[in-house]
């Protein structure tokens, strides 16, 4: 492996969960100087001393060259910032670091989380460029769980930057053997289908939960796959992206795989479990939860038609049985498939 590319050669990990902790250790073995912060003290310390994220990861040994911290003032300049925190946290930690004096130096800014903003309508990036403007922004996504990626299981994400140069610039530090990236510009596409893959998942796990069996799961995921075309594209994204990495490939990684936390939200719903239990038994975020409501309400503001996203919503925040949703589903007026 050679060194790493001497145009971005540091960087500063945001955020301390699973997909944090991959993406900090990926950039440590690929040569660059990483720094590592997360807001729990305790976790960042224990981190420190054992080189595992015991709480998120724990079969991850971290390279010593990594620094952890959770002290976000004391962090030192670099040429990349990766925000891995939940959708939710992104603001307030871009917010926190512009009263730092990081972005004087910062040479680009990385989304690398999925969702998008209630009541804003805004993608994460939108976000970052909001908080930090003079930062260049870039998203980091695809069919990416860390367990796989920590194992150095065979992996390809996508680079989505608007400028070609810096995209290239990124993709080689996210170059590894077991680890591919390819690059777009259409931000808009990419971060569209990172974040709308997250409520189907919960959908598909319902579906094994009820044990509906293949054909219904094949087909909730391709009529998934649909809708998320019709919304994306109503917001600017190009199609050819939704049937790539970011969108169908997501989307089938997050419906199928034992990794999935929405799928497996959605697998006990299914179960009949209540929502408010499985989140509470849970330490990690399933993004698939609060995206549906911002979804669900972007989805309406641009008066695209999204009946199972509208199930799903109905499910999560209207306490609709899961049976009486796919019941519905299934007695809608017949169309034709490309309607």
């Amino acid at each position: 492996m050679s060194d790493a590319p001497s145009e971005l050669t540091s960087a500063i990990v945001l955020g301390a969960g699973s997909w944090g902790t991959a993406l900090a250790s990926m950039l440590a073995e690929r040569g660059l100087d990483v720094q590592f912060w997360g807001r729990d003290a305790d976790l960042m310390a224990g981190i420190a001393e054992t080189r595992k994220n015991s709480r998120y990861l724990p079969g991850l040994t971290l390279p010593d060259s990594i620094q952890c911290t959770a002290d976000l003032a004391g962090l030192r300049p670099a040429d990349m910032l990766l925000f891995t925190v939940p959708s939710k946290g992104i603001r307030d930690i871009a917010h926190r670091i512009a009263r730092t004096q990081l972005p004087s130096s910062a040479r680009v800014q990385i989304s690398c989380a999925k969702g998008i903003e209630l009541d804003t309508g805004l993608r994460m990036s939108q976000i970052l460029s909001q908080e930090l403007p003079t930062i260049p922004v870039a998203v980091l996504t695809g069919p990416n769980h860390a367990e796989e990626a920590a194992a150095r299981l065979a992996t390809a994400a996508v680079v989505a930057c608007a400028d070609d140069g810096l995209a290239r610039k990124i993709q080689a530090c996210f170059t590894l053997p077991w680890f591919r990236t390819y690059t777009t510009p259409d931000i808009i596409g990419a971060e569209w289908g990172g974040a709308m893959k997250n409520p189907y998942a919960i959908a598909a796990g319902i579906c094994h939960g009820l044990k509906l069996g293949d054909n219904a799961s094949a087909a909730l995921v391709t009529r998934a796959l649909a809708e998320i075309l019709r919304v994306g594209m109503a917001q600017g994204g190009r199609p050819e992206t939704f049937y790539g990495l970011s969108g169908v490939g997501d989307l089938m990684a997050t419906c199928y795989s034992e990794h999935s936390r929405n799928h497996r939200v959605g697998l006990a719903l299914g179960r009949g479990e209540k929502l408010t239990d499985i989140m509470a038994g849970t330490n990690m975020v399933a993004e698939g939860v609060p995206n549906t409501a911002s979804l669900h309400q972007a989805a309406r503001a641009c008066h695209v038609r999204t009946p199972l996203l509208d199930e799903i919503f109905a499910i999560l925040y209207q306490e609709k049985s899961p049976k009486a949703a796919m019941r519905d589903l299934l007695s809608r007026d017949p169309r034709a498939e490309s309607d």
